[in-house]
This record gives structure tokens, C-alpha cells and sequence, in this order.
């Protein structure tokens, strides 16, 4: 039942995406260009050319977010850890302050230097985990990695022209809107075969549960469950960060979240839970954002922020 109705929510909440922005559309002619009904030509045009594409990256990005946040936090055991505790926003921003603030890499655009900042991130702590066993020394040298990349970008703003300064400053911002419809095409399989690796590893998800020593005894093949979550985590944390930005506290908080809702650990529910709620979540900030013209980013910190309060609080 519960399933029925974050379903629900979230495609209401999706339709109510397309309907918010700067000129109002009544929900019924959403649904009519939607379906191929009668409805004004330049209605129909806000809402496939422009809005749809926006509500779909929402949707994508929301689910991509919290189920990479819920990967990590079940295999660092630590429940503050979220998509990019493994450095990959880190690697992606420098990747873009490469392209946007001196030049290198122009050729490969914006999207595409994030994607290969974050992957080459990826690469490196994927070949330390496969040396070293503890995972939270990973954790702790993906976190040392990502303050050293931060400090280069920063060296890199500090540098850099007043225009350059500024474009890189609103891509940090997060964005929903910058996406084309050539670019979807290549985040929605990039996406869902994150989201295809992430059920594949339910199984080793909750094994990982009772820690890795338990794991190990029930025939858990560590290094390949770490390399598939590590995988998954890249294509759907790394993919969204490249064409939206570095969007916070959404894969922190909706892992928490549907935990609550469905009271439940077993991974076999918190995954689709997950995919449901960032979703909805998402959408719901993005039609907030578009109402008070704010950047996405300050959207999701305002919201995220009181629950890592909790999460904080409860486990003292």
C-alpha cells in the first residue's frame, strides 16, 4: 500500500512540475499535451520542449542521489555517509573548473569533464580498496583525496577571471534546467544502469548489514561487491553531478527517510523505497525552486539539513 502511494505521489508530483514555472499551466492541459489531447500550441510546446525534459532529470536525479547515498552508507556502516563521500564530487568539480576556468579540456564540455573527473576519482579509490581491506580507511583516504582535489579548485578559482569565477560559482549551485534532450539520452541509460547494478548488489546490500567480517564467512566476495557498488555509485552519483551540478544532502537524507516510512532495513524494500522518495523529494524542491527562483542547492540544504540534525541527535 505504501508503495501505491509514494507511486502515486510522485507521479501527481510530477505533474504538478510541469504545471509551476513562470507562466501557470491548469493540470489539465498538462495532461492533454502530455496524452496528444487539444491544447494551445505554445502550451504544448512549454511543456515537451522545455518542462518535461526538467521534471524527467528531476525524477532521474532524485533516485539516482538516494539510492548511491544508501549504497554508501550500508557499506561504510556509517549513516552520515552519502554519494559523495568516495571524492566523486570533488573529482567532477575539478574536471569543470579545468574546462571553465582555464580553458583545458574545452572540447569535452562541461558534462563531459565532470563525468571524467569523477571517474578517474573512481579509479583511484578503486584501485586503493582493492589493496586494503578496512573499509573505513578507504573511507578516510576518500575523504583526505576529496579535501586535496577541493583545495587545487580552489587554487584554480583563486586564479581565475571574474566571468570564468562567476559561470563556475552557478554550476557549484546545482541545476536542473541545463539539460538538452541529446544530453537525457545519454543520462537515462547511464542512470538506470546504475540503478541495475544497485539491484543486483541488494543481496550482498544486506549481508553487509552485520559487517563485512560476517559477510566474508557467508561467502561474500568483498573486493566484487565493493568494485559493483563503487561502479554504481560513479553512474549514478557521477552521471547526475555531471549534467546537474553537485546537488546536496538528497542522497544523505532519503535513504533516512524511507528507513522511517517503511521501518524496514532490508534492502529489497529500502532500494525501490529509495528510488520513490528521492524522487518525489526532488521533484517537490525543483517546483519550490521555480516558484521563489532559487538554485536547486539551497532548496535541498534547507530541507536536508534538519534531518542530519536528527540522524545526528538520535545516535548521540
Amino acid at each position: 500500500m505504501l508503495f501505491i502511494l509514494l507511486t502515486a505521489l510522485t507521479a501527481l508530483l510530477f505533474c504538478i512540475d510541469l504545471s509551476v514555472g513562470s507562466v501557470s499551466i491548469p493540470l489539465r492541459e498538462v495532461w492533454a499535451a502530455l496524452t496528444g489531447g487539444e491544447c494551445p500550441a505554445a502550451t504544448a510546446k512549454i511543456i515537451i520542449n522545455i518542462r518535461l525534459i526538467k521534471a524527467i532529470v528531476a525524477l532521474l536525479a532524485g533516485a539516482a542521489l538516494s539510492v548511491s547515498g544508501l549504497q554508501m552508507q550500508t557499506l561504510f556502516r556509517n549513516p552520515l555517509a552519502g554519494p559523495y563521500v568516495l571524492g566523486i564530487s570533488s573529482g567532477a568539480s575539478l574536471g569543470v573548473a579545468l574546462v571553465m576556468l582555464t580553458g583545458i579540456g574545452s572540447s569535452l564540455g562541461v558534462a563531459g569533464a565532470a563525468w571524467i573527473g569523477a571517474g578517474a576519482v573512481l579509479l583511484i579509490i578503486g584501485a586503493i580498496g582493492h589493496r586494503i581491506k578496512d573499509i573505513m580507511v578507504i573511507l578516510i583516504l576518500g575523504m583526505m583525496f576529496s579535501s586535496g582535489v577541493s583545495a587545487i579548485v580552489q587554487i584554480l578559482q583563486y586564479i581565475s577571471r571574474e566571468d570564468a569565477l562567476k559561470s563556475f560559482v552557478i554550476w557549484t549551485m546545482g541545476s536542473l534546467g541545463d539539460v538538452t534532450g541529446s544530453q537525457l539520452l545519454i543520462l537515462i541509460p547511464a542512470v538506470l544502469a546504475g540503478l541495475l547494478l544497485a539491484v543486483v548488489a541488494i543481496k550482498p546490500l544486506n549481508m553487509l548489514l552485520f559487517g563485512e567480517e560476517y559477510a566474508v564467512t557467508m561467502g561474500l566476495d568483498i573486493r566484487r561487491c565493493r568494485t559493483i557498488l563503487f561502479v554504481s555509485t560513479t553512474l549514478l552519483a557521477g552521471t547526475v553531478t555531471a549534467f546537474c551540478g553537485p546537488i546536496g544532502f538528497i542522497g544523505l537524507a532519503m535513504p533516512h527517510i524511507t528507513r522511517m516510512l517503511f521501518g524496514n532495513s532490508d534492502h529489497r524494500v529500502l532500494v525501490p523505497g529509495t528510488v520513490l522518495t528521492g524522487a518525489s523529494i526532488l521533484i517537490v524542491c525543483d517546483i519550490i525552486s521555480k516558484l521563489f527562483t532559487l538554485p536547486i542547492n539551497a532548496i535541498t540544504a534547507l530541507l536536508g539539513i534538519p534531518i542530519v540534525v536528527w540522524i545526528v541527535l538520535r545516535n548521540k
